[in-house]
């Protein structure tokens, strides 16, 4: 298995502002509400022991990486 950091809403708010990136906890929970086909706009779950919506910091902070890498690959040099 791979190593996995579960975290909370806070802990989500926590990882996206060690990279300057500031949500509030109302913005977060949009982020994690399902739309009318089920999907989110961030990869929530609902932890199956807690009931509380949850995320592995990595899937929420690689689009913000990914992206950064492919700016820096499309700079003229």
């Amino acid at each position: 298995m791979s190593n996995l950091e579960i975290i909370d809403l806070n802990g989500a708010q926590e990882a996206l502002a060690t990279i300057g990136i500031t949500f509030s906890k109302k913005q977060l929970r949009r982020a994690a509400e399902p739309d009318a086909h089920g999907r989110r706009k961030m990869p929530f779950f609902v932890d199956p022991i807690d009931g509380r919506l949850k995320i592995d910091k990595s899937s929420l902070l690689r689009p913000y990486f990914e992206r950064v890498a492919a700016a820096e690959n499309h700079v003229k040099q």
